[in-house]
């Protein structure tokens, strides 16, 4: 699997887990008249939600991108002799 297939499925998958937790079975859940730290228990929950999918979306292509730069196997430098 290369490493653009790899962060494409995770994107995928984040965009599903963003698609269930906004649609309406979900948000009918905190569509409630209390409020949390002086806000609407929806608009809070909404807008948290949407901070932790770009949180996980800068983590799937940051992480992965510089997991891929580190060589796989220490590579050894061949010892110098001393003259």
């Amino acid at each position: 699997m290369t490493l653009d297939s790899a962060i494409s499925r995770r994107l995928f998958g984040l965009f599903l887990l963003g698609f269930i937790l906004f649609n309406y079975p979900i948000l009918s859940i905190f569509n409630l008249e209390t409020f949390l730290f002086g806000i609407p228990m929806l608009y809070f929950y909404v807008f948290s939600v949407w901070t932790l999918l770009i949180i996980l979306i800068v983590v799937v292509t940051r992480v992965t991108r510089f997991r891929d730069t580190l060589p796989s196997s220490p590579v050894r430098q061949p010892k110098r002799l001393k003259p």
